[in-house]
């Protein structure tokens, strides 16, 4: 028998991309073993499957619609899904050591949508991934797909929709504590015959998928907030909030980073 410690190690060198023969080679655990823990990480119920929101007879939107909306953008902008054998995806969303705040909300976030499933944190140069398993991930996130997201198109579900809708400054969030940041700029003018500094903060978005960057600036025109695209290298990569008031309302419902 194998301590729930060893179980857990296991796991976590098959959420990296490790093959199964390559992770018992390393530990001395059986792949029947490993296999086998994967396919139980998410209990069932008496009679039936864990269950999903999206896999029922009557489909509806997941129950917590705002941390849905959070995890979303997450998702959009540092996550993907991989596939297990016999039907069981994990979700990894990568989140800077720099941002400890950062990863605790996100692995918050992901235990409230699939409460019975362990979320757990893989540790790379830089960054941890937040890792669960699920055989619902696809469901609950139809933009998963092969290849890279700014290769493919990325469109929402009308249902998805419907939520970043209801919860646009979570969904504003998520996309922010992935791909965004608050930064303060500067610059100098001439005040009273004297050049002086002047800073003013900034977030900007980038992400290199045309609809994405739509989706988060469709969210902002939601809100009212002004924002400008900016270009690096001829590529419209980066969405700029730089105005006062827009900057002031980025900063009550968004913030910095921590």
């Amino acid at each position: 028998m194998y301590d729930v410690r060893t179980r857990k190690r296991a796991l976590a060198l098959v959420a990296q991309g490790r093959s199964l023969n390559s992770v018992s080679k390393e530990t001395g655990i059986s792949r029947a073993a490993i296999r086998s823990w994967q396919i139980r990480v998410e209990p069932s119920q008496p009679g039936r499957a864990n269950p999903c929101e999206r896999c029922d007879d009557l489909p509806r939107s997941p129950a917590e619609p705002s941390t849905y909306a959070y995890v979303l953008g997450l998702y959009l902008g540092d996550g993907c899904i991989s596939t297990l054998k016999r039907g069981v995806y994990f979700l990894r969303i990568a989140c800077a050591d720099a941002w400890p705040g950062l990863i605790a909300a996100c692995e918050d976030a992901v235990q409230l949508l699939r409460p019975d499933n362990k979320v757990f944190r893989v540790q790379r140069q830089g960054c941890q991934y937040v890792t669960c398993y699920s055989k619902h991930w696809p469901c609950l996130f139809p933009q998963h797909g092969p290849g890279k997201k700014h290769k493919r198109r990325i469109a929402l579900e009308p249902w998805q929709q419907g939520i970043v809708d209801a919860h646009p400054w979570e969904f504003i969030r998520g996309l922010i504590h992935s791909d965004g940041c608050r930064i303060t700029n500067w610059t100098t003018r001439l005040i009273g015959g004297e050049r002086k500094r002047y800073e003013y903060p900034r977030y900007f978005f980038t992400n290199k998928s045309d609809d994405i960057r739509m989706l988060f600036t469709d969210a902002l025109d939601r809100v009212g907030v002004e924002w400008t695209t900016l270009t690096r290298n001829s590529s419209p990569i980066n969405i700029s909030i730089a105005r006062k008031a827009s900057v002031a309302l980025m900063d009550v419902h968004v913030g910095p980073k921590h």
